[in-house]
């Protein structure tokens, strides 16, 4: 696999956010070796995911800021007409009660459902994960302390190919054939980094497009 450059990621995506497109790829082709995306086709997977998460680049920070109505929609299993009203638009609330006792974290009132809200390329989320992170043998950093830390160069991206390569998504992208199969494999992908099927009809979107850029 080559250099990844700033002209076959504005082929494949011309409206993607310029302001982390630089670091983006310098960080990639520092680490993507060391984290086992060493093919086209785990790459293509990658940034399809990755571009899905971060808005095509422009966040690096979890969106908690929630309407009523979206939070009946997406956390329809934390929120109910009762109690909707006293979250919505309020990200830190939503954040505690959303992420409370689970993933590491502790409960509600503790404050780390908005500690460790997600960050970095592809949101890594929870004070497991983040905690995993930091105790793993190529990052410098100690981002359970600091979780900003994730939104800063080069461990916005290092963590997401951290947890691509710790969650076995290199082996599931190698399964692609290239055919219907490789929409198969971005589903479940989609469910290894998302939980769910959320925004996997973008996550296609972007597979299409990077598979055609990168000749899968």
């Amino acid at each position: 696999m080559q250099q990844l450059t700033k002209a076959q990621l504005l082929r494949a995506v011309p409206e993607l956010c310029k302001t982390h497109l630089n670091e983006f790829i310098a960080a990639m082709n520092q680490w993507c070796i060391h984290y086992g995306i060493t093919s086209n086709k785990r790459l293509v997977h990658f940034l399809a995911q990755c571009f899905t998460e971060s808005g095509a680049l422009k966040y690096i920070e979890e969106n908690l800021n929630y309407s009523a109505d979206g939070l009946l929609k997406t956390f329809p299993k934390y929120f109910t007409q009762d109690n909707v009203t006293a979250y919505a638009r309020q990200p830190q609330k939503i954040a505690n009660r959303v992420y409370a006792n689970r993933m590491g974290n502790g409960n509600e009132a503790s404050g780390d459902g908005w500690k460790y809200r997600g960050r970095g390329m592809i949101q890594i989320t929870g004070k497991s994960n983040i905690s995993d992170y930091s105790k793993s043998d190529l990052c410098t950093i100690d981002a359970v302390s600091n979780p900003d830390l994730l939104c800063k160069f080069p461990d916005h991206t290092k963590a997401a190919l951290w947890f691509w390569q710790k969650n076995g998504l290199n082996e599931l992208a190698d399964r692609d054939d290239g055919g219907k199969c490789g929409e198969d494999i971005v589903k479940q992908i989609t469910r290894k980094v998302n939980g769910g099927q959320n925004g996997v009809a973008q996550r296609l979107f972007y597979y299409r497009r990077f598979k055609k850029e990168f000749a899968l």
